[in-house]
């Protein structure tokens, strides 16, 4: 048998061990972490891109009902315009894009003349912009690379 007072002894971790931890550890979340912030950026421009979609059915669908695009998008919800064929609501809810912005609406559409404006204005909530500033439409801009 053993005794008890002849076990080895474990010595704790130096300062140094430590301290070499913690940079590993910082270094890892330096390279790491503008990775992930890349991706959401990404992930908010195609959540903006799916909600625009969304909004188009309700509207489309307003539009069969009613016979034409509604003032506002709170009239997806709500009959506020006492609109004659109103069949809603079209939407639960207006939600709001990823940035926490409302979305722009123009009924009188001026880039898709025969239907309605519907855009995000992107991260910096301005007109025009590039990556996860640009704006995100439902009609295709020259690039049309933030049109869906």
């Amino acid at each position: 048998m053993k005794n008890r007072k002849q076990r080895r002894r474990v010595a704790p971790f130096t300062l140094i061990e430590v301290m070499v931890v913690i940079v590993i550890l910082v270094t890892l979340a330096g390279i790491g972490t503008p990775l992930i912030m890349k991706n959401i950026g990404k992930s908010n421009t195609g959540a903006a891109k799916l909600q625009i979609q969304a909004f188009e059915q309700a509207l489309d669908s307003y539009r069969l009902d009613v016979g034409h695009y509604p003032q506002t998008l709170q009239d997806l919800v709500t009959n506020e315009e006492q609109a004659t064929g109103w069949n809603g609501p079209y939407m639960k809810s207006i939600p709001k894009d990823p940035w926490g912005m409302e979305y722009q609406y123009n009924r009188e559409g001026v880039h898709n003349q025969t239907t309605f404006d519907l855009y995000s204005l992107g991260a910096d909530n301005m007109e025009g912009g590039e990556g996860e500033n640009a704006d995100i439409t439902n009609w295709p801009e020259e690039s049309e690379a933030n049109y869906y």
